[in-house]
């Protein structure tokens, strides 16, 4: 602790120097962060006087982690750059997969179309007119084997956006891999697999929560014993803040969602260091640097703190490993190149913040899906900041930061109140059946967009320096024969198919899902008998019933 003495010495300096330019104006601007949190002029010491931080710093590879969780970081090895891919058919999608992995991705990243995300063929009558517009349609292991035709899935990362039918999309991607020749302990990669997030800020779930939580836990238990490079779940916080969360409210409650995972994997029966080690986590990189960076650094100390209370003994098991994409609400229809610099501030906090793999928007995005272009400049974005900024020179380069790390201390404390919060509603399930995190984020997105209208936060391009007469960019077309493709390649599908295999294998899924049994392994009987995706989701959609969200008032 600083003695008393040190801060009423430091007190009256600052107050010597406030006096110094007390009668200069300050600019009009609000100074706050993009999650509103007021900012004072300066730091100091006073401002961490706890010395037990410096503890919390530790080194790299150490406990609680704060500094990141590999001892050599960047200098090393650099972050995967795993720009997100998908639309249309999976033809076109695996040709944009071939383009990136040429200009240097060394990771990819797969976006699906609606019907996929919500269980669905490209042929239910539900899924008309939203063929591959926000990612490719996969409704079919033939789907899967053509999106990786020429690519080695023994050899790349992959990862995948997908939620509520995450482990029948995971299934296809297995048996698609074995095609190929490749075992199972081979695959690296994450399903997404987030489905309490589904919850509370996408909204795109199938299944009730309790099922839910079922069929996620099967995937920890049969990642664990089949595919030990792989992470069965990425607990995002994206899509939370994408909703309108602060910065803490994105921290808080997927930190939240994380360890409401682990409980029930505990509570099934599984060693917490047997499947803890590859859980991996998806936040969001927004506008402002320092709130960005200090938010990654209080994550990985909360998480390690936190699992370790839990009993988690291997030191993987404590680490917060992490996936960062720039924030989307963030980009403009207007003046679309200016979300190059917006992008390539929120890729420097999230590499100053240690993620480990990093997605960059493409400047276009507030206006379709990106063009080839457009992708390559994102990309080239992440090659720069690696190779001629000097940020990977040095682990954690504002580390003793007074600013830095008042707000990483803060960022701990304001979580650990939402987690008082949640803790007092009876956990996240009951906190999401009673509104809870919805209406705190309803709340964040309507002060936010309050402070751009009133002009009290500046929006480049929107409430300030506007231009009338904007020049166009060129923009992604797709084929406007893809869906006609899909449909016949499913028709074909069901024609061609075993028929008593594949009324077996649903059978056998039926009979398991009504049971208690693990179901990964039927699920991948179906997907290899030619189940489709909506086929199979069908038969879960039977046994468990779909989710209506309760009206919150």
């Amino acid at each position: 602790m600083l003695s008393e003495d040190r801060i009423k010495k430091i007190k009256e300096t600052r107050e010597e120097w406030e006096s110094s330019f007390k009668d200069k104006k300050e600019r009009t601007e609000h100074f706050m962060t993009t999650s509103s949190v007021q900012i004072k002029n300066i730091y100091t010491p006073e401002d961490v006087p706890d010395l037990e931080y410096l503890k919390d710093l530790n080194f790299p590879s150490r406990f609680p982690f704060t500094r990141g969780v590999q001892p050599d970081m960047y200098r090393g090895r650099l972050w995967t750059m795993r720009q997100f891919a998908g639309f249309g058919t999976a033809e076109e999608t695996n040709l944009r997969f071939k383009y990136l992995l040429a200009h240097g991705e060394t990771g990819l990243s797969t976006a699906f179309d609606y019907p996929t995300i919500y269980g669905r063929d490209t042929d239910d009558p539900l899924a008309e007119g939203e063929f591959g517009k926000c990612g490719v349609a996969i409704s079919s292991l033939e789907d899967m084997k053509i999106l990786f035709d020429g690519i080695p899935m023994k050899d790349v990362s992959t990862s995948m956006t997908i939620n509520g039918p995450a482990a029948i999309v995971w299934a296809f991607y297995i048996a698609a891999a074995e095609r190929q020749g490749a075992s199972r302990d081979m695959l690296a990669g994450t399903i997404q697999n987030d489905i309490l997030k589904e919850y509370i800020a996408q909204k795109s779930w199938i299944f009730p929560p309790e099922q839910s939580m079922r069929v996620i836990v099967d995937t920890f238990e049969f990642g664990s014993k089949e595919l030990p490079k792989w992470n069965t779940v990425s607990i995002s916080g994206y899509h939370i803040r994408e909703a309108g969360s602060t910065a803490v409210q994105e921290l808080a409650f997927t930190l939240a969602d994380g360890l409401t995972y682990v409980d029930a994997a505990v509570e099934r029966g599984l060693e917490i260091d047997a499947f803890a080690p590859r859980l991996s986590f998806f936040f969001n990189a927004h506008n402002d640097l320092f709130e960005e960076i200090a938010k990654y650094r209080a994550a990985r100390r909360i998480w390690a703190k936190e699992m370790k209370n839990r009993g988690a003994k291997k030191s993987r098991s404590l680490w917060l490993r992490f996936h960062t994409q720039t924030a989307g609400c963030s980009l403009t229809a207007q003046q679309p190149e200016n979300n190059i610099v917006r992008t390539t501030i929120q890729a420097l906090a999230a590499i100053l913040g240690g993620t480990q793999s990093l997605h960059t928007n493409s400047m276009d995005e507030a206006l379709a899906l990106p063009s080839e272009k457009a992708v390559k400049v994102a990309l080239r974005t992440q090659q720069i900041l690696a190779h001629e900024c000097g940020v990977t020179n040095t682990i954690d380069p504002l580390a003793g930061s007074y600013f830095v790390e008042y707000m990483t201390n803060y960022m701990e404390e304001e979580t650990h109140r939402y987690f008082d919060k949640i803790n007092a509603l009876g956990g996240v399930i009951k906190a999401i059946e009673k509104g809870f995190f919805q209406q705190e984020i309803a709340n964040s997105a309507y002060g936010y967009q309050k402070e751009i209208d009133k002009q009290e936060r500046v929006i480049v391009g929107v409430n300030e320096f506007v231009e009338e007469d904007e020049i166009g960019i060129p923009l992604l077309e797709m084929d406007p024969e893809g869906e006609r493709k899909q449909l016949e390649r499913l028709i074909k599908l069901r024609e061609s198919r075993d028929q008593t295999k594949y009324e077996h294998s649903l059978s056998a899924l039926r009979k398991a899902a009504e049971g208690d049994q693990n179901l990964m392994p039927y699920i991948l009987d179906a997907v290899k008998a030619n189940a489709t995706l909506g086929e199979t989701c069908d038969v879960l959609r039977e046994v468990f019933g779909e989710y209506d969200e309760p009206p919150i008032f």
